[in-house]
């Protein structure tokens, strides 16, 4: 198992871990006895080495970031800490990456850490679940981009504790602005739609600060 996987492994069980402290009602010993152990691996996390997200060394004008296969199910991310699709990322939604041909889509089953209103998805989840979805149809179509704007409408509350899958695709592509379209759909019925505008960039100049210096 790589570091890597250990990572991902520790990350599952520390959200497991917070979405059921949020749907629990603990006892005041309960609490307490949580405090100690928490203390303990909270020191053990402590002791351990900073770490700085950078990217390998590499030819950054040929940067390309991972894209599932058409016929690919398996579970994908862009980023391993990604707030979103990030295996390694505790506080994350744990989403799983795949396409449908050009068309992006993310599959998710939002926790209860992720409540806004009682039974309902926080309006900020479903952004961010947007957003990098959008972030994958950039990755279809070879683009670095950043979100220059993103405007969406809730259509109906969106549920937790259950299967949601957003989709998104280039509506339209001139010059450095690429145009992207997503909905949100939960029990067949849709939830949000959205369109956002994306600059291109330079993957040189975009990616240099998180290259180590040789």
């Amino acid at each position: 198992m790589t570091n890597d996987q250990r990572r991902g492994e520790v990350a599952a069980r520390l959200r497991a871990l917070g979405h059921d402290f949020i749907a629990r009602s603990l006892s005041d010993e309960q609490l307490d006895a949580l405090i100690e152990p928490l203390d303990q691996l909270t020191k053990i996390v402590e002791e351990a080495d900073g770490r700085v997200r950078t990217f390998p060394k590499m030819d950054l004008a040929n940067f390309k970031m991972a894209v599932p296969r058409h016929d690919d199910v398996e579970h994908h991310q862009l980023f391993n800490d990604s707030f979103v699709s990030g295996l390694t990322n505790p506080l994350g939604l744990g989403a799983s990456l795949r396409r449908e041909g050009d068309v992006a889509v993310m599959d998710v089953t939002l926790g209860r850490a992720f409540e806004g209103a009682p039974g309902r998805a926080h309006g900020g989840v479903v952004a961010a679940l947007i957003d990098e979805t959008m972030g994958l149809v950039l990755a279809i179509h070879d683009v670095l981009a950043f979100t220059g704007q993103l405007d969406i409408t809730y259509l109906a509350p969106t549920p937790i504790g259950e299967a949601l899958s957003a989709r998104a695709w280039l509506s339209r592509h001139a010059h450095r602005k690429l145009f992207v379209e997503a909905s949100v759909r939960a029990n067949d019925v849709d939830v949000a739609k959205a369109s956002a505008l994306f600059i291109a960039v330079d993957p040189t100049k975009f990616l240099k600060h998180l290259v180590p210096e040789s």
